[in-house]
């Protein structure tokens, strides 16, 4: 299971849930869910996520090794 570490990313870059929400034009549930890690954005969605918030993808991600 991919933990994300979106949450640790947003609050390094100022930026809130409402803002990627409005970004990616998704509902805060959506977002507010990802930042638990109760449910993960899909790989495209990753993508998007690190092209919005000019971070590599892998640092979205912890390596589960």
């Amino acid at each position: 299971m991919k933990i994300n570490r979106l949450k640790i990313i947003l609050a390094e870059k100022s930026k809130t849930n409402k803002w990627l929400a409005e970004q990616l034009g998704k509902s805060e549930v959506s977002i507010s869910r990802w930042v638990t890690n109760e449910i993960q954005p899909s790989m495209e969605t990753f993508l998007e996520i690190a092209r919005l918030l000019d971070v590599d993808i892998k640092d979205l991600i912890n390596s589960s090794k």
